[in-house]
């Protein structure tokens, strides 16, 4: 799970293994695989590096590299 902001300012947490894309429009859009689109305050940078932290926490992703 990731901690994200949306435009109001109000944190929620999204489950990391549901993104299926995160553009810049030049908003930061998180596309979930449901089709979901979320707008969010942080940049497509941050929620990859939040979204790979979490996966090392999990020990995950150095099983995928």
């Amino acid at each position: 799970m990731i901690k994200v902001t949306r435009l109001n300012g109000s944190e929620y947490v999204i489950n990391a293994h549901q993104i299926e894309s995160i553009e810049a429009t030049p908003d930061t859009v998180i596309t979930l695989i449901s089709g979901r689109k979320l707008v969010v305050q942080e940049s497509v940078d941050k929620i990859i590096q939040d979204v790979i932290e979490y996966r090392r926490k999990l020990g995950t992703f150095s099983q995928e590299e």
